[in-house]
């Protein structure tokens, strides 16, 4: 892969990897690039095809998995996600930085890669704000609520492995977690 280093955020469900993407792509739309990742799941209300995710059927999945398409793809609550090296390329063809949102998994898979991003860890203050966070976006059913805590517990104590992330931004603060990500990215 060419171009510039990509840089992976990793953190949670309700750790609040988006809303800081969110920001930094609306502040540096031009130097900074989403991948675009695939998913089987259905979209939630206001996601868009192509921009908040590939989605796609588990076959078609499958079928670019089975061609080496994908840099990393896991299975979460009966969905895949995954990373096309497609994806990635789009936004190195656009000469940006590309940032990838990619779960603990996903981490540990791009690691056996040649990608060599910088890896950034977004975690909350504890497992109660995460819950509340998570109860109050009012997506989850009370079954996947509980889904994503225990995975939000094991993602947790994985990120501790010394060495895996370059940095980790714990978000009790927004604007505080913010500056921490773009000091980092802009070094």
């Amino acid at each position: 892969m060419q171009g510039p280093r990509p840089v992976v955020l990793s953190g949670p469900s309700g750790a609040g990897k988006s809303t800081l993407l969110k920001k930094l792509l609306k502040d540096y739309e031009n130097i900074f690039g989403f991948s675009v990742s695939h998913t089987t799941r259905q979209p939630r209300p206001g996601e868009v095809n192509g921009k908040d995710y590939h989605f796609v059927t588990r076959e078609e999945m499958q079928k670019e998995i089975d061609a080496g398409e994908f840099i990393e793809h896991a299975e979460f609550s009966g969905n895949m996600y995954g990373t096309s090296k497609g994806a990635v390329q789009a936004v190195q063809a656009q000469n940006q930085i590309c940032v990838l949102d990619i779960d603990i998994q996903g981490v540990k898979n791009i690691k056996r890669t040649d990608l060599n991003p910088i890896y950034i860890s977004v975690q909350p203050p504890s497992i109660d704000i995460l819950e509340k966070r998570l109860r109050d976006r009012k997506t989850e059913t009370e079954e996947s609520l509980l889904k994503r805590l225990t995975a939000a517990r094991v993602d947790l104590e994985l990120s501790k492995e010394p060495g895996l992330f370059d940095v980790v931004i714990i978000n009790d603060d927004l604007e505080k977690a913010y500056s921490e990500l773009k000091e980092m990215l802009l070094e």
